[in-house]
Parts: C-alpha cells; structure tokens; sequence
C-alpha cells in the first residue's frame, strides 16, 4: 500500500509556476519546494527571481532556476521552453501568472462602455492564450514525465457574475476581460484534461478574493456574503496546489477546485 508521504513527495520532479513572485505564485512555489520539487521560477522581474530562487532553495535543498518571461509575448513564451526543456524535463506546469491591470491602465479599471478593445487584448494574451501556449509547449515533456500534470489558477469571476454592490463607494474594477479570461481557463482545463489523458493530468483551482488591503467597505461586504466569512490568505492554497500537483490526486483530472470560502456554494 502506498502510504501518504510517497504521494506527496516530489523529490526528483520538476514544476514550473508563472507570476512566480506574486502572492500565490509564491505560496505555490513555496508548498512544492517544502515537498521536494525542484523548481522553475518565471515572472518579469529578475532582481525579485533571484531573490526568492535563493531563499527557496537555501530552505529546502532543491534546485531553483529563474526565468525572466514577459507571458503577453509570443515569441518569449517560446523561448522560456526552449530554455527549460534544455535544463531537464519538467513534472508540474502551473499557469499562475495574471493580467490584472492597474487603476491608471487606460481602458481596464473602467464602466464597461469605456473598457478598451486593447487591454482586453491584453489580458486575453496573458491570461489565456499564454495558458493555452505553455501547455502546448510543455506537454510532450509533461506527457513523457512521472506524474505530468497541469494546474491552472482560475477565478470565481471565471464562474460567476460580479456582485456589483461589494464595489460600491470604492475605486476597485472588475473588468470584462478578467472574468471572461478566467472564464476561458476552466473550459480549457476541461478540454485539455480530456485531450491529453491519460497521460497528463489537467486540473484548476479556482480562488476567491485573498486579503489584500481593500478598502475596509468593500471587504466588510464580501465577509458577510462569505459562509467562512473571512477573506483568503495564501496560506490557503497550500493544500490545493499539494494536491493537485502530486500523485494526492493521480485520478483527478478536469476538476476546478474551489477554494472561495463557499463563496460559490449559496
């Protein structure tokens, strides 16, 4: 009998995590180099990168490879594949990193009769088309690896409509292009897990809105619609990217886990 320990160790396997440097990027990549993955690091920053290719791998033993990538681009996303794939194969692909604009991006934190036809372009590049991209890159290496799988981080906008009233007196957005991109991830983890079984299991976590220093208004607001009532931290999706990243799950795929505080759930 295979006992828990051994499905959940990944000493030997490879993972990769985009947006590596943000909040859950690094919670991920923190939660699968505790359990023994060497790692693939990509964000746009090198100087941040390195510094937590550093501590991860002074931490817990494995080996850290940061790769600067700027995901909107095509030609970028191939060549970080090119760079990885010559580095060794690779175990684990988790497309974490998202577009998510900014209040002074023209066109994005916007009603929607202003919302542009460019940043939703954008954010179409970087949240879905460079999903649908690095799984195609990757999964013949994937496809070939121990326990080769996928796991893409969705949204509850990609499932469920904004509650505008949680908005209400705050300078916060929810553009089109954010929820119909996340939209996008989960119908592509669905096809995907079907298209590459069995030999690459495809999967998506789902979260809901993490504690980030919003406005005490608009936080006040989703805790009561929230049966958990609390906010996420990233400590929360430690479990997830555990499971779904190791053989915990080897006879799960096409499945969105949410981990919303049953936010989804009414």
């Amino acid at each position: 009998m295979t006992n828990l320990q051994t499905l959940m160790n990944l000493r030997g396997r490879r993972a990769l995590i985009t947006g590596a440097c943000g909040g859950l990027g690094r919670k991920m990549a923190e939660t699968l180099g505790e359990m023994g993955a060497d790692l693939v690091l990509v964000d746009l920053r090198l100087a941040d990168l390195q510094a937590l290719s550093s501590d991860l791998s002074g931490r817990h033993g494995v080996a850290v490879q940061p790769e600067v990538c700027d995901l909107e681009h095509e030609d970028q996303r191939r060549a970080l594949a090119e760079r990885v794939l010559a580095a060794g194969g690779l175990n684990v692909l988790v497309n974490n990193a998202a577009f998510v604009g900014t209040s002074g991006l023209t066109g994005w934190a916007e009603p929607f009769s202003a919302q542009s036809v460019e940043t939703w372009r954008r954010a179409l590049e970087v949240n879905l088309t460079s999903v649908f991209h690095l799984s195609q890159l990757f999964a013949p290496a994937l496809a070939e690896a121990a326990g080769g799988n996928i796991v893409n981080i969705a949204s509850i906008y990609g499932e469920h409509g904004p509650d505008w009233s949680l908005y209400a007196g705050t300078v916060m957005a929810n553009p089109a292009a954010y929820g119909a991109s996340k939209g996008g991830v989960i119908q592509l983890t669905r096809w995907l897990s079907t298209t590459l079984a069995p030999q690459v299991r495809v999967n998506a976590i789902s979260p809901g809105g993490v504690a980030r220093g919003q406005p005490e208004s608009f936080v006040e607001r989703y805790v009561a619609r929230t049966p958990l009532k609390r906010m996420a931290t990233e400590a929360d999706f430690s479990g997830a990217i555990a499971y779904l990243a190791s053989d915990l799950s080897g006879y799960v795929t096409g499945h969105v886990l949410a981990v919303d505080g049953g936010w989804g759930a009414w």
